[in-house]
């Protein structure tokens, strides 16, 4: 055998045994097979469904036929694909298939027929798909679904029939999916379900019922099968009245939305078996209130949202049994006062949401502006915006920024105010003292702005003026030997300055006033009580300015912040009532279009408090205050504030691992420093080194041509005739023989410099 045909034999023998993969070949007409047993052919500009060749095998097993153009299924499309479990035909334009077109397909699991035409689905057509665990039918023009349609698909898990025509869910319609878990049937025409159309939906977690035509929920078996259901939507329908014990049985129900409806009634125990909800929407109704004992079924509720609806009125005992309440939203109502007790028993309240209500604030908010106050206060990062519409001397503020004495009642009754000192604000403003009808002086306590008093005519002794809302008659003040400090005396009608002898009641003339005892206000109108080395603070702007120093962040993470300041010793005037000292951190950040500062207060003699649930990489500004008496200083403490920036997500270091800033900032500058040194060294060393060589190449050109030494004919004909023989070859006849001038001109080139620069030499 010739020994050159045995390679060729063993080729052909190799064909034979080892014949060429049929998924190389068997790829179908405009597809692209990237798997060998799946078919890409969507987009493809298709009219029909491709088939393949005939001498191909039937392994496909992923068929995607989706955005062409077919029209038609036919009962032989699918015969040669007895193999598939995932068919795709979603953005066709099929309008009508064929009730034999899936017999071949008994082992099929996806079923894609998706944003087509289809107006109906033959009864029987699915009935050979009983291994289908998906089957997507939606944004079609499906009228009508009968129990036929869906027989003998126990196996179904999810289905969608969103975005059809259908209007009613008949009796029993799904009893065949035993084992359906999602069923999506929003964006339809829905007015009317039977009361046993979920009956056989035992296992089913998830029913979306969204936009569609329902008026009402009145029967109690509609949902009465659905045990395992934990999310039910029924928003955007036209739902006007929820009765008792509609969702009695779905203990496991998670989450309820019923938003955006016209619900305006709904009975006392339309709540009753949610024990399990997490979750209720119901903002967008016409809601007049939320009555006591309408939420108390809701124990594990930890979201409500009654935004955008007609609410007027809450019951103090609305939300008292919602222990695990965090999320609270009552924006956009009719809200006109709110009592803080509402939430005295939401122990873990993080979210409240009170914008758009049309607050009044009179003294029914003074107790809601003290809860807030003493939320803050323990730490809890509580943003609530209470924004003043009545009256109008308040209208825009919000309530955190209105004093407490300006909570006036406005013709409300006197029962509904309560009496309570929250946080002042000092207003910046002094005791404006006028002279009355017989030269007394009568002060009182304003915001800044001058002090309307009536003439009245009341006795010497019993003319009084308020100061921090204390009253007291003018004896007991000169008693008291306070009248006059941190006061500005101001003429009296004849233009003189009243005088009174303390000890009968009458003032001092100014020659025998003592001079320590009167001092001006100072700009803005706040009191200095520092006087003969004795820190009596009063005034929190005062405190502010002389006490609080060093505020400084530290220990900033994604989330948090330690901030720490220092205090210098004080002691706080009495005037009748307790002075406590404490104080209060606003922090706010900047860049962000939602900007509102927060406060928190510290209690005791606290010098640092943590920031806790921050937004990570956002820049903040802290800023510390004291609280003196319960009064706060309304100017901005701008001294005493610090800016940090939170690390980004995921970026956390602990103080173990904090690093000192100062020393980061010294070898810093350390080593600047020497980095400085080592250049300025090496510069100075190019620059020396440049200028010895300059003068060596200088002293060696001038020892060899210096015009001082004599010039001598023998030599330099024999020494320089040779070298510039070119150059003297130019000149004159008559001057040869070489004569000591013709040297002193010549240039030389400088071995020293670089490119074609020359260098005269001469005496």
């Amino acid at each position: 055998m010739d020994t050159n045909a045995f390679p060729v034999c063993l080729f052909l023998l190799c064909l034979n045994v080892f014949p060429s993969s049929p998924a190389m070949n068997s790829c179908l007409e405009r597809c692209e097979c990237h798997h060998p047993q799946s078919a890409m052919c969507a987009n493809r500009g298709l009219r029909a469904v491709p088939q393949p060749a005939a001498e191909a095998p039937d392994d496909t097993l992923a068929l995607n036929l989706g955005g062409n153009f077919i029209t038609n299924i036919s009962d032989h499309d699918f015969t040669r694909y007895s193999n598939l479990t995932r068919l795709n035909l979603q953005y066709n334009q099929v309008g009508r298939v064929h009730p034999k077109a899936f017999e071949k397909l008994t082992r099929l699991e996806e079923l894609y027929l998706g944003h087509n035409l289809l107006t109906a689905v033959p009864a029987g057509t699915l009935q050979p798909l009983k291994k289908l665990t998906v089957l997507y039918g939606n944004n079609n023009a499906i009228k009508k679904i009968s129990p036929d349609l869906f027989s003998d698909l126990h196996n179904l898990v999810k289905l969608r029939l969103d975005g059809n025509l259908l209007e009613v869910l008949q009796d029993s319609v799904f009893q065949s999916l035993t084992s359906l878990h999602f069923l999506h049937l929003e964006h339809n025409k829905v007015q009317h379900i039977h009361r046993n159309a979920f009956s056989k939906l035992t296992s089913l977690r998830y029913l979306n019922l969204a936009h569609n035509k329902q008026s009402g929920l009145p029967n109690i078996l509609t949902f009465s099968h659905l045990r395992a259901l934990t999310t039910l939507l029924l928003s955007e329908n036209e739902i006007q009245y929820i009765g008792s014990h509609v969702f009695q049985n779905l203990q496991k129900l998670l989450k309820l939305s019923l938003s955006n409806n016209r619900i305006s009634q709904m009975d006392s125990g339309a709540l009753k078996g949610l024990l399990s909800l997490r979750e209720l929407l119901i903002d967008g109704n016409d809601l007049a209130e939320i009555p006591a004992g309408l939420l108390d079924p809701l124990k594990r509720v930890e979201e409500l949202d009654f935004s955008s609806n007609r609410i007027s009125h809450v019951d103090p005992l609305a939300f008292s049994k919602l222990k695990h309440l965090k999320v609270l939203k009552l924006k956009n109502n009719l809200l006109r006062s709110l009592s803080g007790g509402t939430f005295a028993l939401n122990n873990v309240l993080l979210d409240l949401d009170l914008q758009g209500n049309n607050w009044t604030c009179d003294c029914r908010l003074d107790e809601l502006k003290r809860w807030m106050a003493a939320v803050q206060s323990q730490g809890k990062l509580l943003a609530v915006f209470v924004q003043c519409r009545y009256p109008a001397t308040l209208r825009g503020k919000y309530l955190d920024y209105v004093n407490s004495s300006q909570l006036q009642s406005l013709g409300s009754p006197r029962h509904l105010c309560r009496s309570g000192v929250g946080p002042e604000e000092s207003r910046g403003g002094g005791v404006v003292l006028r002279g009355g009808l017989d030269g007394a002086m009568v002060g009182e306590w304003r915001g800044g702005r001058e002090s309307r008093l009536n003439k009245t005519e009341i006795g010497e002794n019993r003319r009084q003026w308020r100061r921090d809302g204390v009253m007291r008659t003018r004896e007991e003040e000169e008693e008291r030997g306070i009248q006059g400090r941190g006061f500005e005396m101001t003429e009296n009608s004849s233009g003189k300055k009243p005088n009174r002898d303390s000890k009968r009641g009458k003032l001092k003339s100014p020659s025998t006033v003592d001079p320590g005892l009167f001092t001006s206000v100072p700009p803005g109108g706040t009191f200095d009580l520092l006087r003969s080395g004795r820190h009596e603070i009063a005034d929190p702007c005062v405190f502010n300015h002389h006490v609080i120093f060093n505020v400084s962040v530290a220990h900033v993470t994604s989330s948090t912040v330690t901030v720490l300041w220092s205090t210098k010793d004080h002691h706080q005037q009495t005037t009748g009532t307790s002075q406590e000292v404490h104080f209060r951190i606003m922090f706010d950040r900047f860049g962000t279009a939602d900007r509102f500062p927060r406060y928190v207060y510290t209690q005791g003699a606290a010098r640092s408090v943590t920031l806790r649930e921050l937004s990570a990489g956002v820049t903040y500004m802290v800023c510390v205050e004291g609280v003196v008496g319960g009064s706060v200083c309304r100017v901005a403490p701008r001294d005493h504030c610090a800016g940090l920036v939170t690390l980004s997500e995921g970026v956390n270091l602990g103080a173990t691992a904090t690093p000192d800033l100062q020393l980061v900032t010294l070898a810093t500058l350390a080593g600047n420093a020497l980095l400085l040194l080592v250049i300025g060294g090496v510069w100075l060393g190019r620059l020396l080194r440049r200028r010895l060589q300059r003068r060596k190449s200088a002293v060696h050109v001038r020892h060899m041509y210096s015009t001082r030494r004599p010039f001598r004919p023998g030599v330099a004909t024999a020494s320089v005739s040779a070298d510039f023989t070119t150059y003297q070859s130019s000149r004159a006849a008559r001057l040869s023989p070489i004569e000591e001038g013709d040297l002193m001109e010549f240039p030389f080139l400088d071995s020293c410099h670089r490119g074609s620069d020359m260098q005269r030499f001469s005496d």
